[in-house]
């Protein structure tokens, strides 16, 4: 999590973006729906299950807009293949503001990148609104397993016949996904993927002993870290966190280790500018308020709240950054 460097490669796109953002801006709409807008709910789809980081963030910052706003901002959770489902759902919405999108690095890098058939393109299908936060991942384990230390879960995988021991994440594809497959590869180990649909789920299963470890983001995990119902052994960000920094960093342990994920707003493509700049104003308000930086410190996500052009350009690095990542995992999507 590094706000220098968002900030830096924001910045290196920020003139591009901002004339094609203009450019693609379709005509403004008429003064008084501008000023009426929005005048009925506005429905945020989080392309999860309930439960998971992503609900955590999106149901936070919902409340809030909603406050915001004047009108409620009601969440749908519409899980499936990695975020795709709840993503098209969006894509295909009727562009007039009412239906947004909690989108993350899945939906708007990994996914389009690893599936066969992409049901929409994440850079032409879609208005950007804000890059709300950036979010650690943890590696964790059923406190009823032995290791407590990454070092310890490698000597007691290597032990074994490779693929004796199986791994949970939110789905394939996912970046908790690609956040184990990366472990294998640096660690030269073979421990099996089981996808979940949700982050949600797959906890449920490694607290209950199914499945014994488990990459997930540190937002929905965070709970039972401080109950004890499971065990963190690393976060997956280059520094520890600053809400569990007696966490040691998978780093520490497996040198060039790196990962994180990320929440953003985003509307179906054509959505007039005035409701982009409503919604927007609404997020940046929301995420400036204390109770909503109160609830962000204690799972480590760090509020970025950036503009448009700022999330046009991060969806360009973060799609250049993990390409050569997937073609190296070889994972691939029906």
């Amino acid at each position: 999590m590094k706000s220098s460097y968002l900030a830096r490669r924001a910045a290196l796109a920020l003139g591009l973006a901002f004339g094609a953002s203009l450019a693609a801006a379709p005509a403004v709409a008429p003064l008084a729906w501008a000023q009426s807008f929005p005048n009925r709910p506005v429905t945020l789809v989080i392309p999860f299950a309930a439960g998971g980081s992503t609900d955590v963030v999106g149901r936070i910052v919902a409340q809030k807009m909603s406050e915001n706003l004047g009108q409620s901002v009601v969440v749908e959770n519409v899980a499936g293949a990695g975020g795709s489902v709840g993503a098209t759902r969006v894509a295909r919405a009727d562009a007039d503001g009412y239906t947004i999108l909690m989108a993350t690095v899945a939906t708007h890098a990994l996914n389009p990148l690893m599936l066969r058939q992409k049901p929409y393109d994440p850079q032409t299908d879609f208005e950007p609104i804000s890059l709300l936060v950036v979010v650690p991942n943890v590696l964790l384990v059923n406190p009823g397993f032995p290791p407590t230390t990454v070092n310890e879960l490698l000597e007691l995988v290597r032990s074994e016949e490779p693929g004796h021991y199986d791994f949970a994440s939110s789905g394939n594809g996912t970046p908790l996904h690609l956040s184990g497959a990366l472990f294998n590869s640096l660690a030269d180990v073979d421990i099996q993927h089981i996808p979940y649909q949700g982050s949600g789920p797959a906890l449920n299963d490694v607290i209950g002993g199914q499945v014994p470890i488990i990459f997930d983001n540190l937002p929905s995990a965070s709970a039972h870290i401080k109950a004890g119902t499971l065990r963190a052994l690393g976060v997956t960000t280059k520094t520890r966190a600053p809400s569990f920094p007696e966490i040691p960093t998978i780093d520490e342990s497996l040198p060039g280790y790196e990962t994180y994920t990320w929440n953003a707003l985003f509307a179906p493509k054509g959505t007039p500018p005035e409701a982009i700049e409503r919604i927007h104003a609404a997020a940046v308000t929301a995420m400036e308020d204390p109770d909503v930086i109160a609830r962000m410190a204690e799972f480590s996500a760090e509020i970025v709240a950036g503009t448009p052009e700022e999330l046009r350009a991060h969806v360009a690095a973060e799609t250049e950054k993990w390409t050569p990542v997937v073609e190296e995992a070889g994972v691939r999507l029906d």
